[in-house]
């Protein structure tokens, strides 16, 4: 997985997020999903590290208070500390996205536990990714490996509860890596794999 991480922080913004995370004060912050997954396609593809990158989004959990107020006032923390980078930031606290995913999807969800189990639940299994600010240097969370993500190929997370996702999600990747693989439904359960850099 060291290659895999080399290719996300040669994206000056993932590095910068990464590097910012502590100084935010948001329990269990992960920069999360595409950004690191495009970083990684664009590595391969040797393109500039940013291209195609529409958004970097921030995981946080805070069970404390799942009150609108306290993630807005998160958001803005969040948006303000990074302004300097002029990209779009999408900062959601995973301890209450059960407060709003049905109305939004279509399917109710059990409260998560943690960051880590909304990464887990992506509809593309190879963008089920996160980097967290580790004491020895970045590490990498990937529920279900790096192997499809360094493939390009783009396979169904059955562990997604909104399964209309995939195909918008998966063609919309298409569009800016063309050379990726929309493949079948993969296996269903998470392993654990996390590495520090």
């Amino acid at each position: 997985m060291d290659n895999v991480v080399a290719l996300m922080l040669a994206n000056p913004v993932n590095r910068a997020i990464l590097d910012r995370l502590p100084d935010l004060g948001l329990p269990e912050a992960c920069l999360v999903a595409g950004a690191l997954a495009q970083s990684v396609w664009n590595g391969i593809d040797r393109r500039a590290p940013q291209a195609g990158i529409k958004d970097y989004d921030i995981f946080y959990f805070d069970a404390a208070d799942i009150g609108w107020e306290a993630e807005d006032a998160a958001i803005r923390k969040v948006r303000t500390a990074l302004a300097d980078l002029a990209v779009e930031i999408d900062v959601k606290n995973q301890a209450r996205v059960h407060l709003w995913y049905e109305a939004r999807f279509g399917v109710p969800i059990a409260p998560l536990r943690n960051a880590l189990d909304g990464v887990a639940m992506f509809p593309v299994r190879g963008t089920c990714l996160a980097l967290q600010h580790g004491a020895d240097g970045p590490v990498l969370h990937a529920p279900y490996g790096t192997a499809a993500l360094e493939a390009g190929l783009l396979a169904d997370n059955p562990n997604c509860p909104d399964r209309s996702a995939f195909r918008a999600k998966a063609e919309s990747y298409r569009a800016r890596w063309p050379w990726l693989r929309i493949v079948g439904e993969a296996g269903s359960q998470p392993s654990s794999s996390s590495v520090s850099q």
